[in-house]
């Protein structure tokens, strides 16, 4: 977040805004805490259904849609590190994320619809990862497991939590959202391992970049 700070200042565009959602069920008593300490100026919402990766079925965060004046998308469903990031060592470190995005944006920002980086409107719609059945009933379970959590019932909601990761098992944002209830968290040991039998499988961590 103080990455996409800086741009934010750089850009110094009254035209532009960034929406950063937080997709977590712990709300804001935890995303809050993490918006504070980067203590943006741009707009913040906490997302605690994952309704908007639900609605445009973003495997895993950060993803982002680029949407113009007129309310249409040009680009979306990326993996929109601004910078390449790396943590772990050896043979158990990972890299992520690339420098080539955030040059991108810019130069879509200065050039609206003559931007190299825009998207045709076929291509936007090929972008979107359409919705199979399962993954439908998946979100519908994931937001259930939320509301007995919610209301206290943890057995229930890690009943309803696990019957959307079995029925979308692609999802990182529910294998993501899981691991943050537990001690490790959700960028530990077990995680790495997860992702790299993601991999593994030929599975789309991101969707590559076409840039």
């Amino acid at each position: 977040m103080p990455v996409w700070q800086r741009i934010y200042e750089e850009i110094n565009d009254p035209d532009f805004v960034i929406i950063c959602a937080a997709e977590d069920t712990g709300g804001e008593a935890v995303a809050g805490p993490i918006f504070d300490a980067a203590n943006p100026t741009y707009i913040q919402v906490v997302d605690e259904n994952h309704i908007i990766s639900s609605a445009f079925n973003f495997v895993n965060v950060p993803s982002a849609a680029w949407v113009d004046e007129q309310g249409q998308i040009v680009r979306i469903d990326e993996g929109t590190y601004s910078q390449v990031h790396a943590f772990g060592e050896g043979d158990e470190g990972i890299t992520f994320g690339t420098d080539v995005y955030e040059p991108a944006l810019k130069d879509w920002i200065a050039n609206g619809a003559n931007s190299k980086h825009v998207q045709s409107s076929e291509k936007v719609v090929g972008n979107i990862r359409q919705h199979s059945s399962d993954q439908q009933k998946a979100d519908a379970a994931f937001r259930l497991g939320n509301l007995f959590r919610l209301h206290g019932d943890e057995k229930s909601a890690s009943k309803y939590w696990q019957m959307a990761s079995e029925l979308n098992p692609d999802s990182v944002n529910f294998i993501r959202q899981n691991l943050t209830l537990t001690e490790e968290g959700s960028a530990g040991e077990t995680f790495r391992t997860l992702m790299g039998e993601y991999v593994s499988a030929g599975k789309d961590y991101y969707r590559p970049l076409d840039l």
